[in-house]
């Protein structure tokens, strides 16, 4: 009886998803398109902005810059920089008494979805100010115009630029939660490949392989749709040209800018079709004991594949035809499986492991009723795991 009542819930949702008023940021990308901001900002009339970034970005030169341009454009901007990864309900008070105080009129995020999902939670809060942070977790909570978001990553992996979602950590319960709604869409997008050149190996090939979890997930799951289904395709056939690349060479423009669009791609996808298993699981590992969310997806992506079995056969054939690496000849389940190998490939020769460290068995209960209370009822998932299901997977990812 569950499950039909998560398959009922899923159906329900799929239906409303052709109802609502979706919509894509204004999407401003290629070599140097940060610059544009400062006009942007000044055209829409805006004057007073806060720069929600992080310690890191806020010394980095392109940045400098960037302030540099604000100013002579007279845009007042006060730097809200105190995001730290998996942002926390702390962070997002504190980013909202800023925005109030300084009086500010829009937000710009630029950083990796750590920082642009702070900047939807301090938005949320803005247009929602009865609410507290867990009060807004789930769907369309908000439902009321918050401040412009500008959101430009600095990462090319989380999508949060395009989606619904900004994904909070409770510091007290140690929960990790996202809060869903449509008007936390960015008002724009810029994806710059230059402010990414610098960007360490193992943060190009762990949002990369975020990316390509958005992009399956979406894919495979029940309630994708023609243009889900399309950006998914293109979003796997970009990173699996361009995404090693990119961890071998940081200053390949082109693969850069290839991937910031594969992850734009697989955001909008995953925002429609939703997730999965895959980041039910990786979000308790992320907010029990701080994973980086990338890391966490691609090492449990193909445990999490091959537990589906025959369900998902149909449609990594169709992602495998869409990454090169199968032939006509193969079946369904040949295809199905080499791309299940390709992703382990890729993850080996980018020095990901196969297992996660920390993970503690006395937490696998509570992981498990956190993951199946994230997944079910909304997540269109192929199969819908029970606890003896999921605990078998947290059990195979200890290292």
């Amino acid at each position: 009886m569950y499950k039909l009542y998560c398959r009922l819930y899923q159906l329900v949702f799929r239906i409303a998803m052709y109802l609502l008023p979706w919509r894509e940021p204004k999407l401003i990308q290629g070599k140097n398109s940060l610059s544009q901001l400062p006009v942007l900002l000044e055209a829409e009339q805006i004057k007073h902005i806060l720069l929600v970034t992080d310690q890191t970005i806020k010394h980095l030169d392109f940045f400098n810059k960037l302030t540099e341009a604000l100013a002579s454009k007279h845009i007042q901007f006060f730097i809200f920089d105190e995001v730290i990864p998996n942002p926390t309900i702390e962070n997002i008070e504190a980013g909202r008494r800023a925005f109030l105080d300084k009086k500010c009129h829009a937000i710009v995020a630029i950083g990796g979805g750590s920082v642009i999902d702070c900047a939807k939670g301090i938005a949320a809060r803005i247009a929602k100010p009865n609410k507290t942070v867990p009060e807004l977790k789930g769907q369309l909570k908000i439902r009321k115009e918050v401040p412009k978001l500008f959101a430009i990553p600095t990462t090319a992996g989380t999508g949060s630029e395009a989606t619904v979602a900004a994904v909070i950590s409770n510091s007290e319960t140690l929960e990790k939660y996202p809060i869903n709604d449509l008007v936390l869409i960015p008002y724009v997008a810029i994806l710059d490949p230059i402010i990414t050149i610098k960007l360490p190996p193992m943060i190009t090939s762990t949002t990369g392989m975020d990316a390509l979890t958005h992009a399956v997930e979406a894919y495979i799951g029940k309630s994708n749709t023609p243009l889900t289904r399309q950006y998914s395709l293109e979003a796997v056939r970009i990173i699996f040209s361009y995404l090693e690349e990119a961890y071998k060479d940081g200053k390949n423009i082109e693969a850069r800018a290839k991937m910031q669009l594969a992850a734009y791609k697989a955001g909008v996808a995953f925002t429609r079709a939703y997730v999965g298993n895959i980041h039910a699981i990786a979000h308790t590992l992320g907010g029990y004991y701080q994973i980086p969310h990338g890391l966490a997806n691609a090492v449990i992506m193909p445990y999490i594949l091959r537990f589906y079995g025959n369900k998902v056969y149909k449609a990594l054939a169709e992602l495998a035809d869409a990454a090169g690496i199968a032939s006509e000849e193969m079946t369904e389940q040949h295809k199905a499986e080499a791309f299940i190998e390709a992703i382990e490939k890729m993850n080996k020769n980018m020095n990901i492991p196969t297992k996660l460290d920390g993970i503690r068995l006395e937490d696998i209960p509570t992981l498990v009723k956190r993951a199946r209370s994230e997944a079910n009822p909304l997540y269109p998932v192929p199969i819908i795991m029970n606890e003896e299901e999921m605990t078998s997977i947290y059990l195979a990812l200890r290292s």
